[in-house]
C-alpha cells in the first residue's frame, strides 16, 4: 500500500513538474485541488508579484511627498487602516495640488536626471568669467549657487556633440565691484560673447537659441540687456522676470532669488500661532509699495510698515513677523525679484503676491501658484484686507500645506539635492531644450 502511495506521489510530482514547465496552471488547479503544493507555489509567486507592484507604485506615488506630508503619514499610520487611507489620501491630495501635473513632472524630471547634458564654455575673459566666492550669501547668492552646483553636477559634459544646451559662464559680479558703468559692462559682455562665437561653432548652428546664461541681480540684467543677440536668442535665467524688460516667458526662466542662509529655522505646522492677518515691511521704492503703505500702515489687524525692519541682528523682528503672520504681502519693488517670496515660503507664511502687470513667477511652468499663494493685481491693493479676510479656514489650511510642500523648491544646497532650487532651474532649462529658434 505504501509502495503504491509512493509511486502515486512520484507520478504526481512528475506531472506537476511538467505542468509548471508548460505553465499549465489551470490543469494543476483542477486536477489536484486548491490546496495542492503546486498551487501554493503559484500563490507565493502571485503574492510576491503583488507586493512588488504595490511597492513600486507606492514609491512612485510618494516620491514627491515633502517632509511634512511624510510626518503626517507616520503619525496617522499608528491609528489603523482608516487613518492610513485618510493620511495617504490627504498627502497625495496636497502633492497633486501644487503641481500642474504631478505625473508629467515626475516622469519628465526623471528623464532629465538621466539624459540632460550641458556644455560649459571652458574659457573666458577674467573680467566676466564667474569665480565662485568663498561664501555664498546676499543678493548674488542664487547665481553663485547655480554656478557652483552646475560645476559639481553630473549634468556637465565635455562632449559638445552630446550637449542639449550650452552655458555662457558670464557674470557681472566682479565688474560691479570695480565700479564700472553699465555701458562699460555691456561692452565687456558683448566682446566676450563675440569671442566665443568666433572661436567655437556652437552658437552659429542655432543663432544662440540653445545657449543660456544666469544673472540674478539688476546689475547683470541691465549690463546684458544691451547685447541684443544675447537677449533675443539665448535663454535668460534671471531674477527680474519682467515682460516689459525683454523677458520672454516661453524662452526665458524666472530664477528664484533666495537670501541664504536663513537666520531662523523653517516654519512648521503652526497655524494656531499665526495671529497677524497680513505682514509687509520694506522700502517705498515702487508705486504699488507707496500705495500699500499709505492705505494700510495704520490698520489694526495688518502689520504694514513703510520702512525696512532689522533683518539680521537683534531680536530678529523682521523674521519673527513671518512666524506670526498668516499671509506675507510680497509687492513688486523697483526691481522685481522673489527674495521675499522665498522668505515667506521658508517661514511657512502664505505669500500674498501683489503683482505688477507682465511679471512671471518662479517655476510657473511647474507649480500651480493658486494652490499655495494668493496672487492679486496691483490695482487691487485697496481691497487687500477684504481679500485676505475672505479666505476660509479650510482654504487657508490647504494653502499653508502647499507652502510647506513647495519649500524645498526654493532652497539652495551645496552639493545640490533632488528637487531643490538648482534642480528646478535645470528642469526649466530641460523643458526649453527644444525652444523656438529665432
Amino acid at each position: 500500500m505504501e509502495g503504491m502511495r509512493s509511486r502515486e506521489e512520484g507520478e504526481r510530482s512528475r506531472v506537476v513538474a511538467r505542468m509548471i514547465a508548460d505553465s499549465s496552471f489551470s490543469q494543476c488547479w483542477f486536477k489536484y485541488g486548491l490546496m495542492h503544493k503546486c498551487h501554493w507555489r503559484w500563490m507565493w509567486l502571485i503574492v510576491a508579484l503583488l507586493v512588488l507592484a504595490f511597492y513600486y507604485f507606492g514609491v512612485s506615488s510618494s516620491m514627491l511627498l515633502s517632509g511634512v506630508e511624510k510626518d503626517v503619514l507616520a503619525v496617522n499610520l499608528k491609528d489603523g487602516g482608516h487613518s492610513r487611507r485618510t493620511a495617504y489620501s490627504r498627502s497625495r491630495e496636497v502633492m497633486e495640488q501644487v503641481y500642474h501635473s504631478t505625473d508629467i513632472f515626475q516622469r519628465s524630471f526623471k528623464e532629465m536626471e538621466e539624459k540632460f547634458k550641458v556644455y560649459v564654455y571652458p574659457d573666458g575673459d577674467p573680467e566676466t568669467y564667474y569665480q565662485t566666492p568663498r561664501k555664498l550669501t546676499g543678493k548674488y547668492s542664487s547665481e553663485g549657487y547655480f554656478f557652483q552646483n552646475l560645476r559639481e553636477s553630473r549634468f556637465v559634459t565635455n562632449d559638445s556633440a552630446a550637449a542639449d544646451l550650452f552655458f555662457l559662464p558670464v557674470s557681472c559680479h566682479k565688474m560691479r565691484g570695480k565700479g564700472l558703468s553699465y555701458e562699460k559692462m555691456a561692452d565687456i559682455v558683448r566682446a566676450y560673447v563675440e569671442s566665443l562665437i568666433i572661436k567655437y561653432p556652437f552658437w552659429n548652428r542655432t543663432v544662440g537659441a540653445d545657449h543660456f546664461f544666469v544673472t540674478c541681480h539688476d546689475v547683470g540684467v541691465r549690463a546684458t540687456a544691451k547685447v541684443e543677440h544675447l537677449v533675443k536668442n539665448s535663454i535668460r535665467v534671471v531674477c527680474s522676470p519682467s515682460y516689459n524688460g525683454s523677458f520672454i516667458p516661453h524662452k526665458d526662466v524666472a530664477l528664484p532669488q533666495v537670501l541664504q542662509p536663513f537666520p531662523l529655522p523653517a516654519g512648521g505646522d503652526d497655524i494656531h500661532n499665526r495671529t497677524v492677518l497680513g505682514f509687509w515691511a520694506g522700502h517705498r521704492n515702487s508705486k504699488v509699495r507707496v500705495n500699500l503703505a499709505d492705505a494700510w500702515q495704520y490698520d489694526p489687524i495688518l502689520f504694514v510698515a513703510n520702512n525696512r525692519l532689522n533683518r539680521s541682528t537683534g531680536d530678529y523682528i523682521y523674521q519673527n513677523q513671518f512666524y506670526r503672520s498668516k499671509f506675507c504681502i510680497c509687492p513688486a519693488g523697483s526691481q522685481v525679484n522673489s527674495a521675499r517670496i522665498a522668505e515667506s515660503i521658508h517661514y511657512g507664511c502664505v505669500p500674498e503676491v501683489i503683482m505688477a502687470d507682465f511679471y512671471d513667477l518662479p517655476f510657473n511652468d511647474i507649480l500651480d501658484w493658486r494652490k499655495f499663494s494668493l496672487v492679486v493685481r496691483e490695482r487691487e491693493y485697496d481691497n487687500l484686507k477684504k481679500i485676505l479676510q475672505a479666505v476660509t479656514v479650510q482654504k487657508y489650511r490647504m494653502l499653508h500645506a502647499g507652502v510647506r510642500q513647495v519649500r524645498r523648491h526654493f532652497e539652495w544646497h551645496s552639493p545640490p539635492i533632488k528637487y531643490d532650487a538648482f534642480h528646478m532651474v535645470m528642469y526649466e532649462l530641460w523643458l526649453r531644450r527644444f525652444t523656438i529658434r529665432f
